[in-house]
């Protein structure tokens, strides 16, 4: 817990400012109380001399607390879904709301999302800074006890560059909290109207990127993915539609394989492109677009899916099968009308 502070002097009976770790738990479990209520009527009320030499004493024997976790500031990492700001979580929403601090990926995150900031916040965009520019202006909030919105595209835990930011906050005392978000790649799935888990077809879905100028760790190359035949959803790669294509065919799925990309999904200007391997590369080339997209590959980018089918026909889910039991429902032999809803 916080107590009132104190006023820490250049000497005995000096003046001096408020201490900013008086009268709070310091690293080590020591609790240093408020002197100040000691010193009244002493002729200022200024803690200096013997009391200071004290408090220096107590705080390096037990490890001072980075200035970052003495000023009691937070960063909250938060996922800023792909677009659409109805797409934020209600706890983003909120967070970016009373932060006073938000640098945001201005170059991904739709500018709506920051206009949900409190008059006076201060707000960045990250696109034309490094990391250390973005985390100095994050330590230099924290420090001064104040709350910094980071604002990532889709959920930051999928190629969001964060765990550079983290190991930074870790090193310097900082707390942090991380706050999902709406990935792109399920944003898409929506878009598409489909399920990327499609039944009895493709019951994994792989979640990477095509190489580029970042090499891919060994085992990774798309060729070697392919092997698996299941749902694909490729990021951070549209410039290289041609090689997909050309990899996933030579590593074994047909020409004839569904293939959807979408273009700025949940944006007022998305765009989707179905196609196939035989001839997606040619649409992505001539509705000319080189950035902010995403690739699905599988059965799960297939129209037809969700098209009327006979009942012998269609494959389904098992979870809400007649015939199907598990923990809340037994298998029925014939399947009757569902249960009158409970009040």
């Amino acid at each position: 817990g916080k107590g009132t502070g104190m006023m820490v002097g250049d000497g005995d009976g000096g003046g001096g400012g408020y201490h900013p770790v008086a009268g709070r738990l310091l690293a080590g479990g020591v609790w240093i109380p408020d002197f100040a209520g000691m010193t009244k009527g002493m002729g200022g009320g200024i803690i200096g001399g013997n009391w200071g030499r004290l408090l220096q004493l107590m705080t390096a024997a037990n490890g001072a607390a980075p200035a970052a976790e003495r000023a009691g500031g937070k960063v909250f990492i938060i996922g800023g879904g792909p677009g659409d700001p109805e797409l934020l979580t209600l706890k983003a929403k909120r967070i970016i709301e009373a932060a006073e601090v938000i640098i945001y990926a201005d170059s991904l995150v739709h500018p709506s999302v920051v206009e949900f900031a409190q008059p006076g916040a201060r707000v960045y965009g990250s696109k034309e800074l490094h990391l250390d520019e973005i985390m100095a202006l994050t330590l230099d909030a924290v420090r001064q006890g104040q709350t910094v919105a980071r604002v990532q595209s889709g959920d930051p835990a999928i190629y969001g560059a964060v765990l550079e930011q983290m190991r930074i906050l870790e090193r310097e005392g900082v707390d942090y909290e991380i706050v999902p978000g709406v990935s792109a790649g399920f944003a898409a799935a929506a878009a598409l109207k489909t399920e990327l888990t499609v039944p009895e077809r493709a019951q994994t879905v792989i979640l990477t990127r095509a190489e580029g100028r970042v090499a891919m760790p060994p085992g990774e190359q798309l060729r070697d993915l392919a092997a698996h035949g299941c749902t694909l959803v490729i990021f951070l790669s549209i410039t290289r539609m041609t090689r997909i294509v050309r990899d996933l065919v030579a590593a074994g799925y047909a020409e004839t394989t569904p293939v959807a990309v979408a273009y700025r999904v949940s944006w007022p200007d998305e765009l989707i492109i179905r196609g196939t391997l035989a001839d997606i590369a040619a649409k992505v080339r001539a509705a000319k677009i080189t950035l902010q997209a995403l690739i699905i590959v599988g059965d799960a980018a297939d129209p037809e899916l969700t098209r009327p089918q006979p009942e012998d026909n269609a494959a389904s889910s098992h979870l809400y099968s007649a015939e199907y039991t598990h923990r809340y429902r037994q298998a029925s032999a014939a399947a009757g009308p569902p249960a009158a809803a409970r009040q």
